[in-house]
């Protein structure tokens, strides 16, 4: 089964996310790979790198692990949701909003790490327990229609999207 969206089951502003997915593979493969290079990425910083920020009103480095962390249990909730056929929407979240209240900053780095790995193991663990009809599934959040293959390769591409604006603007 081709476990890659068709346009119908997600909408323009999620593309942008989603255009970002390496076109063939195994979703559970690519997730598995982005989270050991994530780990390694993360690994090599100090504890005063995980305090940065590239600018006063922007995310410490440890605010975006809390960020993807938060947004892996969001949208991994969702997957599940949608996967065994939720009919409620189920709403959205203001991702500023979450940031300032999770408070990562509180954290160490490597705590901050510990909690991204075991949630992504956790993400992990549901697409491999999905049945493969299961992707083909569609359920509501914030108003918008969308797929649990969807919603798996709107997790990697948006991840896919931080990595890029921590090697350009916290790591360079």
């Amino acid at each position: 089964m081709n476990q890659r969206p068709e346009q119908a089951e997600y909408t323009e502003f999620q593309s942008r996310y989603i255009s970002l997915v390496p076109p063939e593979g195994d979703l559970k493969v690519i997730l598995r790979d982005q989270t050991q290079h994530v780990l390694a990425l993360l690994g090599g910083l100090t504890e005063e790198q995980g305090k940065y920020r590239y600018a006063p009103e922007k995310w410490s480095i440890k605010g975006v692990i809390g960020h993807l962390t938060d947004n892996d249990r969001i949208m991994s909730y969702r997957l599940l949701c949608f996967a065994r056929g939720e009919q409620a929407p189920l709403p959205g979240y203001e991702e500023n909003d979450y940031a300032a209240a999770g408070e990562f900053d509180r954290f160490t780095l490597q705590e901050m790490i510990t909690h991204y790995r075991i949630v992504r193991e956790s993400t992990i663990a549901l697409l491999e327990s999905l049945p493969e009809d299961a992707y083909t599934r569609t359920g509501m959040f914030n108003g918008v229609a969308m797929s649990v293959r969807a919603q798996a390769c709107l997790i990697i591409g948006h991840e896919l999207h931080h990595l890029r604006v921590l090697q350009e603007r916290y790591l360079s």
